[in-house]
């Protein structure tokens, strides 16, 4: 039988194969970056090149679902984009409901309930994305969630999501530090994303969210970042060097 054509029937060995699919395209998906600072979350996205005659401002890896509310997305942009579309009417329904703006929790559970919705009835396929969700809830704690296509959301202090994810997730293990002051964030959501970005500032969005409001960094200040990273790189290239030359 062909368990992989069939969202709603487990193969023998356990598993949804149509799920495990929508994961794959979320692994060939560009990479995004979330950090969870002190007094800021960072949010970092690797663009694709705009051709020449198309405009930039239409390729958006990075949505505003509420005021505190941001959220980007590795995979299929096309379901992202359905997936925003239902979160945003969500806020708007809690604001106007509760009188109070939902949590960063809150609207992560509720794409994720949706996501999971997707994995468990015939006539529809799983969506091809993973999200990072940050914000700042109402007490102005920060806070950064990951949900996948299974339907399945963590809370992080750094992750990435998207190709090379791996690799990005492991050199965040190894930089971060816990209480981050908002620069040293942006400067490591930047480095991170030069494990898998080869053409530099161009090709690099940063959104810093704060308790009283959210900022984009432009491009000359990403090449600012990215310049102090490369001298910082060569100056530790050149200590490991002189040992090894004076022996």
């Amino acid at each position: 039988m062909s368990y992989d054509r069939a969202l709603t029937i487990f193969s023998p060995d356990g598993h949804l194969f149509q799920v495990e699919y929508a994961q794959e395209a979320v692994r060939k998906g560009t990479c995004a970056v979330g950090i969870c600072g002190k007094d800021a979350v960072v949010l970092g996205v690797e663009k694709k090149t705009a051709m020449k005659l198309q405009d930039s401002r239409t390729m958006r890896k990075i949505h505003q679902l509420d005021e505190h509310i941001f959220i980007a997305s590795a995979g299929l942009v096309a379901d992202a984009r359905v997936l925003v579309d239902m979160a945003r009417v969500e806020c708007q329904n809690h604001r106007l409901n509760i009188e109070d703006p939902p949590t960063v929790e809150f609207i992560t559970h509720y794409i994720a309930s949706i996501q999971q919705k997707y994995t468990q009835s015939g006539g529809r396929r799983p969506f091809g994305i993973s999200t990072l969700i940050v914000g700042f809830d109402p007490n102005h704690t920060p806070k950064l969630f990951q949900t996948d296509p299974s339907g399945i959301y963590y809370q992080w202090k750094a992750n990435a999501i998207g190709r090379n994810s791996k690799t990005v997730r492991e050199f965040l293990e190894k930089h971060y530090a816990q209480e981050m002051e908002e620069k040293d964030a942006v400067k490591l959501a930047v480095k991170s994303l030069l494990e898998v970005v080869q053409t530099g500032a161009k090709n690099i969005e940063i959104l810093v969210i704060t308790k009283d409001g959210n900022r984009t960094p432009t491009v000359a200040e990403v090449e600012d970042i990215i310049k102090v990273i490369e001298a910082e790189k060569a100056e530790e290239a050149e200590k490991k060097a002189k040992p090894s030359s004076s022996s």
